[in-house]
């Protein structure tokens, strides 16, 4: 049984059509329900009634901890491809409902077997949305018994995103050959060529600002044993969501966040005030299990990259290095022209450590906003369960908000690692930790940016900077002088000296979104100019080669936003 659990501010659905051989009548054609928590249900093959006792026994145990007495249980068979018959899996989803509601449960069951339109609005801490899986262990024990016969080569592609509009990132990445994602790594982006151009350059610019603003960079394993993820609490809260594996006896998960490992690095010498604030940046891979049904292209991956860092400061430097970052998120989508709006989350009923030190960890995350001038949502009780938090939504090219920088303010888990610096008093002090990230995960900032300028990046970011396109056989020596001269200045420069049409060279750049030809002809090459043309169809004639260079290098030096004459 696959499972995506939802904690809803409100979720809602409209029956369109029934899609199963065995669906249920029900003269309730829509319905919506507030804050709730939501039960995304594939029943398999295999699942009996004792698979749904062990998740409603945890399930109930968790709404107890959320003070959460609302359930909705709704049949979704998009997580799995080996799902029971549906006769079989209808009983099971209706066990389901009645087991929640002898646990003393409020609970609604969506109809089974109906096309349904679906929206939900999901909560904003980090556990509002797990996936998880229950009851396949005898199932893999057959897969290991079983001796393969023959090579299943039809899983060796890629996926299929024919259907989708022509704006989404997939659509475009696909056409643009950015990235691909193939069914052998699910959830887990193949970076191509033109593809990793951006992604370096996205790495090259926070990097900078890194270094302006006085971070180190580290680097930590990708795996670690289970003890480190008890002592962190990613066990208890996060488990489900972790890719774990056992060797020599003993049990490792690959690593879902950065920051037990930082402060690993931080435990691993002693630190004075003086050394204080200390800001360690952090770019490894992270893994997140998520359910297959939850991926969607670079939006929900299950292999990630964020911009990482942890800050570890005294109790008088907290406002100054929130100031610190929130300037920081700033600076970055300000320059991308994204709009985003920030949310302030507060403490959860599940929550660690003493009410008095969120409140004072509240009370700064607030100060900073206002000293920032920056307009905020409040988000009740959905700050993580070791501290308060300020996320930043920033909307895609369909409307839809994607969390992607926050900001966290942490009192509790230098407690459970007992990280310390000597005082100026000689004492031992335990250092507050700013848990930070900017872009948040790389792949899904990107995949926003991609819809965001539906493939046209700025010259700084595009793959190719310059097509150099030849009219004729009697320019090429010239074409090729040009494209020799860019590339020595590290302008990222394409050549084009086809026999074909000059409309279709121009085309060819335009499909690939490139911001700038440099078009070559016998007269071009008697001045030693150009013909300059941008991606919109603007034209300018005689230009002088250092003229070109020196706009371009401006604009990428200046991370120009928009590339045109």
């Amino acid at each position: 049984m696959k499972i995506l659990q939802l904690d809803c501010d409100s979720i809602s659905y409209e029956l369109i059509k029934p899609e199963a051989s065995v669906y249920e009548e029900s003269k309730e054609k829509k319905a919506t329900i507030e804050d709730t928590l939501a039960l995304l249900v594939s029943v398999e093959k295999g699942d009996d009634n004792s698979v749904v006792d062990k998740a409603i026994e945890e399930v109930t145990r968790q709404m107890a901890q959320l003070k959460r007495r609302r359930l909705v249980v709704y049949p979704f068979a998009h997580l799995s491809r080996d799902l029971a018959e549906p006769k079989s899996a209808m009983a099971i989803i209706n066990y389901m409902a009645e087991k929640a509601t002898a646990s003393n449960l409020e609970v609604k069951k969506a109809p089974f077997g109906w096309n349904k339109k679906l929206s939900v609005a999901i909560k904003g801490h980090p556990l509002a949305e797990q996936s998880k899986s229950y009851g396949r262990d005898s199932v893999e024990k057959i897969r290991k018994r079983e001796k393969p016969v023959a090579v299943d080569t039809s899983i060796v592609k890629k996926s299929d995103w024919s259907g989708l509009p022509e704006t989404d990132h997939r659509t475009i990445g696909e056409r643009l050959d950015l990235y691909s994602f193939q069914e052998v790594s699910p959830g887990m982006t193949y970076w191509h060529p033109n593809g990793h151009v951006i992604f370096r350059e996205l790495f090259k610019y926070i990097r900078e600002k890194l270094e302006e603003y006085g971070y180190q960079e580290i680097a930590t394993p990708a795996f670690a044993n289970i003890a480190l993820w008890h002592v962190s609490g990613h066990d208890e809260h996060y488990k489900d969501n972790m890719f774990l594996f056992e060797n020599d006896g003993q049990q490792y998960g690959l690593k879902p966040m950065n920051c037990p490992s930082t402060f690993m690095v931080y435990k691993s010498r002693k630190w004075s005030y003086r050394d204080l604030p200390l800001r360690f940046a952090d770019f490894d891979k992270l893994y997140r299990n998520e359910i297959s049904g939850a991926l969607t292209g670079l939006f929900r991956v299950r292999e990630l990259t964020q911009d990482d860092a942890h800050i570890f400061v005294r109790e008088d430097q907290i406002e100054d290095e929130l100031i610190r970052v929130l300037s920081m998120v700033q600076e970055l989508y300000s320059m991308f022209g994204l709009e985003y709006k920030a949310k302030l989350s507060t403490m959860p009923d599940d929550h660690a450590g003493e009410k008095e030190d969120w409140d004072k960890a509240q009370a700064k995350l607030k100060e900073a906003l206002a000293r920032k001038g920056m307009k905020y949502e409040i988000k009740d009780k959905e700050g993580a369960f070791y501290g308060p938090k300020i996320d930043f939504d920033v909307k895609d090219s369909m409307g839809r908000e994607w969390q992607c920088a926050t900001v966290q303010l942490d009192y509790q888990l230098p407690k459970r690692f007992n990280l310390e610096y000597a005082g100026e008093d000689g004492k031992q002090h335990m250092p507050i930790v700013i848990h930070r990230v900017i872009y948040g995960t790389l792949e899904r900032f990107l995949g926003v940016l991609t819809e965001h300028c539906q493939g046209k990046f700025p010259v700084w970011l595009a793959p190719v900077q310059a097509m150099v396109i030849s009219i004729s056989e009697q320019s090429n020596k010239y074409a090729e002088s040009i494209h020799d001269e860019l590339r020595k200045k590290r302008i990222r420069s394409a050549l084009n000296v086809s026999d074909r049409t000059l409309e279709y060279k121009i085309r060819d750049a335009q499909l690939q979104r490139v911001p700038y030809m440099l078009i070559i002809g016998e007269k071009e090459a008697e001045k030693k100019t150009v013909t300059l043309r941008d991606r919109n169809g603007k034209q300018r004639h005689d230009v002088a080669l250092k003229d070109f260079t020196d706009r371009i290098e401006k604009e990428i030096k200046d991370r120009t936003f928009k590339s045109e004459l």
